[in-house]
């Protein structure tokens, strides 16, 4: 690329050797005599990668990054000659890189952050996902969204049990307000395997439809047995609160939600606990918050790994990921927010 009457711009070579210079305290002027460079094109880059560090006696001094000038030329090369909205925000920058590449947010989630924090400005998920496409990060790209493309899955030559369905409520039966979402307490209940192969620990997941606050908990095994057990800890933990946090829970066909009656009535005695609604045999989109829960956690626990490997403690930090996780379809809130102010109005 060419400025001036074909004057080049400066190379990230030439920034590496200018922090060299820089850092060794030689002159803009002889920064400038050695790369060959009029000294107004020196204290531009400087002032491009400029930052302070604080020396080993505490004392904050002006330094030059090459990568910072490499991150800021990148910036506006890319949007050739319009000013990007991000500028020369490196703190924002580096912010968006940490919450992609560390905490797992997508564009959306960063997005909403942004607007809470004193970044004085905000940014629309397309402008991040746009940011990311053109690399303009010097760490961040494609590859660290959390949706990436979808594989094919391989087709398994084993055969396949599917258990039939007890008598029991259709989800055609469900209550209309359960299907609108106007009042949290209804539930849907999925279960996360780790190896496809061998029996082994799973995760019996729980996603609130109108919050959708998420209850994680590690069972030993797909079974009823287990699932039961599960729902009795979670009565045993909410206590006589648990009939109006859990009035329904919708499930699909698999053999682990066979036992209806035990899910459905109480630990402490014969009286109901909550109402099991089934969905149709291979309609996972009529538990849609689940699904995309699920998506959540894979963004942790990657198909094929062992659930068995994972302790309560991360699976614990998982759930608590997810229910602090800004959410676009609560506009902007998270789980947690919406579901303790829930359990506020609770008798």
């Amino acid at each position: 690329m060419a400025g001036k009457a074909g004057v080049k711009h400066i190379s990230y070579t030439e920034r590496i050797k200018i922090e060299a210079l820089y850092t060794n305290k030689k002159s803009v002027k002889e920064i400038a005599a050695y790369l060959g460079r009029d000294l107004s094109c020196i204290y531009r880059e400087l002032r491009r990668g400029y930052y302070e560090r604080l020396t080993t006696e505490l004392v904050k001094v002006r330094a030059y990054s090459a990568d910072r000038a490499q991150q800021n030329y990148n910036y506006r090369a890319t949007s050739k000659g319009v000013p990007l909205k991000i500028g020369n925000n490196y703190e924002l920058a580096q912010y968006i890189e940490k919450a992609i590449m560390k905490e797992k947010f997508s564009p959306s989630a960063v997005s909403f952050q942004i607007a809470q924090k004193p970044f004085g400005m905000t940014l629309c998920p397309r402008t991040i996902y746009n940011y990311i496409a053109a690399g303009m990060f010097l760490n961040l790209s494609r590859k660290h969204l959390p949706r990436g493309r979808k594989r094919k899955q391989e087709k398994s030559n084993e055969p396949t049990t599917r258990m039939k369905r007890p008598l029991c409520q259709s989800i055609e039966n469900r209550p209309k307000e359960v299907k609108n979402r106007t009042f949290p307490g209804h539930w849907e209940m999925d279960t996360v395997i780790g190896q496809r192969k061998g029996s082994g620990s799973v995760l019996l997941v729980l996603t609130e439809r109108a919050t959708r606050q998420e209850i994680i908990m590690k069972m030993k095994g797909k079974t009823a047995v287990e699932t039961v057990r599960c729902l009795n800890r979670l009565e045993r933990r909410y206590g006589t609160k648990f009939q109006q946090i859990f009035q329904t829970i919708t499930v699909d066909n698999g053999a682990e939600f066979m036992d209806t009656e035990g899910m459905e009535k109480s630990c402490f005695g014969k009286k109901p606990r909550t109402q099991i609604y089934y969905c149709h045999p291979y309609s996972s989109w009529e538990r849609g918050s689940n699904e995309n829960a699920n998506s959540l956690i894979r963004r942790f626990i990657p198909k094929g790994e062992p659930i068995s490997k994972y302790t309560e403690k991360q699976i614990q930090q998982i759930e608590d990921w997810i229910n602090n996780y800004p959410r676009k379809i609560l506009n902007g809130e998270c789980s947690n927010t919406l579901f303790n102010r829930f359990l506020a109005t609770l008798q």
